[in-house]
């Protein structure tokens, strides 16, 4: 293989590939990268087995066909030092040899053939979704998906197909976010995407994308990426269960005033408590420490005796800087009772801190 190319080219692909390369261990071939040269077009592939990235791309010179494997890290650490500038990409004798101008750097390779196969879309179903909407719903419900925790339908988003929705759900046991997309569809179906992918799929997609599944994976197809993420095998929270049935107090708050007042407490504390008044929210600390942050907030709640909870000042930051309206609404009940946070077609149900 012999190609050339320009530098802010094969940058851009190698940073994109970098969150799919293992890294603790590079004598595993998921280490490296696999490069493809062939019929006037390079193709770079990245995986860890768990998740996989695809590109392609005809902005290259192609002296001779081929395909090799290189460290996909240190392949991207010699391309940063170079020049801005096209950059050669030879291979000889199994060694990747990389030069620019008087540069000149070499790379062990490992056997092409022995790379991962990716899975394909051929037999698979296919999700019909909107792309937008697809990306904004996994955005919003990002934060509330747990980490490492053992059950692993937890770290992991549910997309619940209905025949006339959507539901894109996640948790941490704390809180429970949940969007619905209307939606028609011919055949119901649930699966579960672990976080890691959902991260690179707001990195990698924005719209025109293709979505196809199998019992084991999903595929998302762009003009420019190809993607694939193992799905998680387990039966996500029953979470229509955890919604609030009736709901005592609807306030419709100012979602900027709310985050200048949850900010200043959380500089000691990252529990707040809220006290709403009559004409008035307070906003108070919450620390063992002899450390004490108080500030207030006009507004008329119509409450008539004060009504207080205690949050995670987290839950409701995430919440409020994943909408984009001026306003939003926070249903209570009881003190000690799950309370909605909700804007649209988006809602998170959190648990209140008993105090």
């Amino acid at each position: 293989m012999k190609i050339t190319i320009q530098k802010s080219i094969i940058e851009n692909i190698l940073i994109h590939a970098q969150p799919f390369l293992e890294k603790r261990d590079t004598s595993q071939i998921t280490s490296h990268i696999f490069i493809e040269a062939l019929n006037s077009k390079l193709t770079i592939k990245a995986t860890d087995y768990e998740i996989g990235f695809l590109v392609s791309t005809e902005s290259v010179e192609i002296v001779s066909d081929g395909s090799i494997t290189a460290n996909g890290k240190k392949l991207l650490d010699i391309i940063k030092i170079l020049k801005d500038d096209k950059i050669n990409l030879e291979t000889k004798n199994d060694i990747l040899y990389i030069s620019q101008s008087n540069s000149n750097f070499k790379l062990p390779t490992f056997s092409h053939n022995e790379f991962p196969e990716f899975p394909e879309p051929i037999g698979k179903e296919q999700i019909s979704i909107d792309s937008q909407s697809l990306i904004d719903s996994l955005k919003k419900v990002t934060p509330s998906i747990d980490t490492n925790n053992p059950k692993f339908e937890l770290n992991g988003a549910l997309i619940d197909i209905k025949e006339n929705n959507i539901n894109f759900a996640s948790t941490d046991t704390r809180r429970l976010a949940i969007v619905t997309l209307e939606n028609r569809s011919n055949k119901e179906l649930s699966i579960i995407i672990p976080k890691k992918a959902i991260v690179e799929i707001q990195k990698l997609f924005y719209d025109n994308l293709k979505l196809f599944y199998d019992e084991t994976s999903l595929i998302i197809i762009s003009k420019q990426y190809t993607f694939f993420t193992k799905l998680i095998n387990g039966k996500f929270p029953e979470y229509s269960r955890i919604i609030p049935k009736n709901i005592l107090k609807n306030l419709i708050l100012p979602k900027a005033k709310m985050i200048e007042s949850i900010k200043q407490i959380t500089t000691i504390s990252s529990d707040v408590k809220m006290t709403f008044l009559n004409d008035l929210i307070t906003f108070e600390s919450l620390s063992d420490d002899n450390i004490e942050a108080k500030t207030e907030m006009s507004f008329s709640t119509g409450f008539s005796s004060p009504f207080i909870i205690a949050i995670n000042s987290k839950y409701l930051l995430d919440f409020l800087n994943s909408i984009n309206s001026v306003d939003f609404t926070i249903g209570l009940n009881e003190s000690n009772l799950p309370f909605i946070l909700s804007d649209d077609n988006f809602k998170t149900v959190v648990m209140p801190i008993v105090i």
